[in-house]
C-alpha cells in the first residue's frame, strides 16, 4: 500500500432545511457584510433572494452578484472581485452549481491577496487563507464545496486554467436538497453524472488509497442507486439528498486521488466549444472506460455493480461489460450519445441559426489534446496516454 495523507477541515451540513442555518455559519466565520455569488437564474427563482433574507433577517448586510455564466471566465472574477471590494463584504456565500463556487473561491484569493486569478493556475500558489466562504450547492454534481480546486476559462487562450490549494477549501458547506428540486432534468442528468465520474475517475486513479476508495465507493453507491430516480423527479427529497451526500463525497475522493483523462479531456471542449461540463464528461466517459479497461485490476466489476440495475459476478463480468452499462445509463437519462451532437446542440441553444461543421470540430482537436496533455490528471490515469492517445480517443467520442 502507498503512504497517503488526508485532513478534512470543513464543517458540513446534510438535510433537508438547512441553508436557515447560513446566519449561524456565518456568525460563527465573524461575518458581518456578505458578498452573495450566484447566477441570474437562481435569482430569478427567488433562491438567492431567499438566502439574502435569512442573513438580513440576523442582522446582517448582503450585496449580491449574479452575473455568472456557466464556464466562468477570468473577466467574470475580476468583475465579482471588483463588487466585492467596493462593497466592503467580509465573507462570501457562493450559491448554486459550480460557476458560482468557481467564481466564489477565485474572488476569495483576488480579494484577499489581488492580482488576477491567473497568476495563481496550477498548485499551492494560493499564499494564505483566502476571504471566509460558505458554500451552498444548488445541484448534485460538482462537489466544489468540499474540493481544493477552482476553474475558470481564460479566453485570451481558450483554456480552462485550475487553481489547486487546500487554501480555497469552503469553511462551510450547507446541503439542503429542498435547493434541487426545481433543477431540469437535463441539469439534473448533467450535474449527477459528472458527480458520478468524479468518482469513479477517483477509484480508478493511480493516486488513490483507501481513504479515497472508501469516499468513492459510497459516492457511487449512492449516485448509481439513484440518479435515473432523480432525473425521473427531481422533488423526490430522498433521491436528492442521495445525490447531494454522493457528490459530496465523491468531490473529498477527487480532492485526494485526482481525476483522470475524462476530465483532462473534458475541460478543453467546454473551452472551446462551451459544451456544459457534466455533458462533456458524459460523453466521454464510455470512450475512456473502454480505452481504460486494459489497465483494470478488479476495479470495473465493482462500479458496473453501482449503475446496471443487473449485477454481474465476478465470473462472469469482462471489463468493456461497464462501457455498454456506461452507454445505457447516459441514453437512460438524456445524455447525447456522441461529441458532435453535444457540441452542435450547444451551438443551436445559443443561436438557432447556427452551424457546426464537421470541419470545424476536427480542426479543434489537436489544439484540445495539447491542452488535455497540460492537465496533471493525465498523470494518475490508470492507462498511461500520450498525445496522440488523446487525439485518437476525441476522433473516437465524435
Amino acid at each position: 500500500m502507498n503512504s497517503f495523507e488526508f485532513f478534512i477541515p470543513q464543517n458540513i451540513m446534510v438535510g433537508a432545511g438547512t441553508m436557515a442555518k447560513l446566519p449561524e455559519c456565518a456568525k460563527k466565520l465573524g461575518g458581518s457584510h456578505a458578498m452573495l455569488i450566484s447566477g441570474p437564474t437562481l435569482r430569478r427563482m427567488g433562491i438567492v433572494d431567499r438566502a439574502a433574507d435569512y442573513l438580513k433577517e440576523a442582522g446582517m448586510k448582503v450585496d449580491i452578484f449574479t452575473d455568472v455564466e456557466a464556464n466562468p471566465s477570468v473577466t467574470t472574477v475580476e468583475k465579482a472581485t471588483d463588487a466585492f471590494k467596493e462593497a466592503g463584504a467580509d465573507f462570501i456565500v457562493a450559491l448554486g452549481g459550480g460557476s458560482p463556487m468557481d467564481v466564489a473561491k477565485a474572488v476569495g484569493v483576488t480579494a484577499k491577496f489581488g492580482g488576477s486569478i491567473t497568476e495563481y493556475e496550477g498548485a499551492h500558489k494560493v499564499p494564505g487563507k483566502i476571504v471566509p466562504l460558505i458554500a451552498v450547492p444548488t445541484t448534485a454534481g460538482t462537489g466544489s464545496e468540499v474540493t481544493a480546486f477552482s476553474v475558470i476559462t481564460d479566453h485570451s487562450r481558450d483554456y480552462k486554467l485550475t487553481v489547486f490549494s487546500y487554501e480555497l477549501l469552503p469553511a462551510y458547506a450547507i446541503l439542503d436538497p429542498e435547493l434541487l428540486t426545481s433543477a431540469p432534468a437535463s441539469v439534473a442528468a448533467a450535474c449527477g453524472i459528472d458527480a458520478f465520474i468524479h468518482a469513479e475517475e477517483a477509484y480508478v486513479s493511480t493516486a488513490a488509497s483507501p481513504f479515497s476508495d472508501a469516499m468513492a465507493e459510497k459516492a457511487m453507491e449512492l449516485i448509481g442507486k439513484n440518479i435515473r430516480r432523480f432525473v425521473a423527479r427531481r422533488t423526490d427529497l430522498e433521491a436528492a439528498e442521495a445525490m447531494l451526500t454522493g457528490s459530496l463525497f465523491a468531490g473529498i475522493a477527487f480532492s485526494f486521488a485526482r481525476l483522470g483523462n475524462v476530465h483532462a479531456m473534458s475541460h478543453p471542449v467546454s473551452a472551446f466549444f462551451d459544451v456544459p461540463h457534466g455533458v462533456a464528461n458524459a460523453v466521454l466517459l464510455p470512450v475512456i472506460a473502454e480505452y481504460n479497461a486494459l489497465a483494470d485490476h478488479g476495479r470495473y466489476l465493482t462500479i458496473y455493480n453501482y449503475i446496471s440495475p443487473i449485477p454481474a459476478f465476478e465470473d462472469e463480468f469482462e471489463p468493456l461489460m461497464l462501457v455498454d452499462a456506461i452507454r445505457e445509463l447516459n441514453e437512460d437519462i438524456g445524455i447525447p450519445q456522441d461529441l458532435t451532437t453535444a457540441i452542435r446542440q450547444t451551438a443551436k441553444r445559443k443561436d438557432p441559426a447556427k452551424e457546426v461543421s464537421d470541419e470545424e470540430i476536427e480542426s479543434k482537436i489537436d489544439a484540445m489534446a495539447d491542452d488535455a496533455m497540460k492537465s496533471g490528471n493525465i498523470a494518475v490515469n490508470p492507462r498511461s496516454s500520450r498525445k496522440q492517445d488523446i487525439v485518437e480517443l476525441y476522433h473516437k467520442a465524435l
